[in-house]
């Protein structure tokens, strides 16, 4: 099979299409033919070894300490079941199926390998192969980081989305709203047009003014990419409010339950996969290219086949 290969630490040409075995699944584990991953920041950062030297240390000490110990990168995916070994019962061959594969890595190619307890769950009946792939991500991370914040406990919770119009900020701005958040995002002059789009009219420009003087106070403060600290955004908090970011050492984790949500709202029509560009597997290195920029604008999706 095909798949990208990360042949160390680097910038995007580090990483390489090459032929490797295509893996066999075990008997309670499923082999899928993935159709279309995503690009996400956690890639970009193991890929091109990004961050203080602290965190650098850290991802050699738990990726591999020249090069991804696991060198076929990517985390999420939807594809159809090739094949199941003989104590799979949740699933069939043929069956349409997303999810993440976490830590393990390798979707970044034309075949995975699951376990039929796995992050993996049959995909929304109305998304297509990009869609459900682009879901996951950022969804997972939103959900994770806003109800560690207590969004379920508050009643239409007032919350300050920072970094609005990337994966996880556009899939914040959707979950804030299933709990019927009162929602102000901060976002650049160019993100209007889309933040706009997902239904959000209170919006700070950080390219017009210093957000963190605003005078609006809030129960949370999500910083979805990272780039403040508590302490800057001590102003906008209410007595009792709650600053979270994706920033820190904590990781989002993943489960069965945030995906089942995902899907229940793609498919009543309250979530969007936000998708800025898709590109064929052949473009990989111009795909992390753009993700590098920074200024993507919700999902990049590889599509590996059709």
């Amino acid at each position: 099979m095909r798949a990208v290969i990360c042949t160390g630490y680097g910038p995007p040409e580090v990483l390489q299409i090459k032929e490797v075995p295509k893996p066999i699944p075990k008997e309670d584990e499923l082999l899928i033919n993935i159709r279309a991953t995503a690009i996400n920041s956690g890639d970009v950062r193991i890929r091109g070894l990004k961050g203080n030297r602290f965190l650098r240390l850290i991802i050699r000490l738990i990726f591999g300490f020249t090069k991804p110990r696991r060198p076929i990168l990517g985390t999420v995916f939807s594809g159809v079941v090739a094949q199941v070994g003989n104590k799979v019962s949740k699933f069939n061959v043929g069956d349409e199926v997303f999810g993440m594969a976490g830590m393990k890595f390798g979707t970044y190619a034309e075949y995975l390998v699951m376990n039929q307890n796995g992050k993996v769950i049959l995909m929304p009946e109305n998304a297509s192969f990009e869609e459900a792939a682009a879901i996951p991500f950022g969804g997972q991370t939103a959900i994770y980081f806003l109800k560690k914040a207590g969004i379920a406990k508050k009643l239409n919770p007032e919350i300050l989305i920072i970094g609005a119009t990337g994966s996880v900020g556009t899939a914040a701005i959707q979950i804030a709203k299933h709990y019927k958040a009162d929602i102000t995002v901060v976002c650049s002059s160019k993100g209007t047009d889309l933040v706009k789009s997902l239904g959000v009219s209170k919006v700070i420009l950080y390219d017009k003014e210093d957000f963190t003087e605003h005078t609006s106070k809030f129960d949370i403060v999500f910083d979805a990419v990272g780039k403040t600290s508590k302490k800057q955004c001590k102003k906008l908090l209410k007595k009792d409010g709650v600053y979270s970011t994706v920033g820190g050492m904590d990781v989002a984790s993943e489960t069965i339950p945030q995906l089942e949500l995902l899907k229940e709202l793609f498919e009543k029509g309250a979530y969007d996969a936000t998708i800025d560009k898709v590109y064929p597997m052949d473009k990989v290195v111009d795909a992390h290219r753009y993700v590098d920029t920074e200024r993507k604008k919700g999902n990049v999706v590889l599509k590996i086949s059709d």
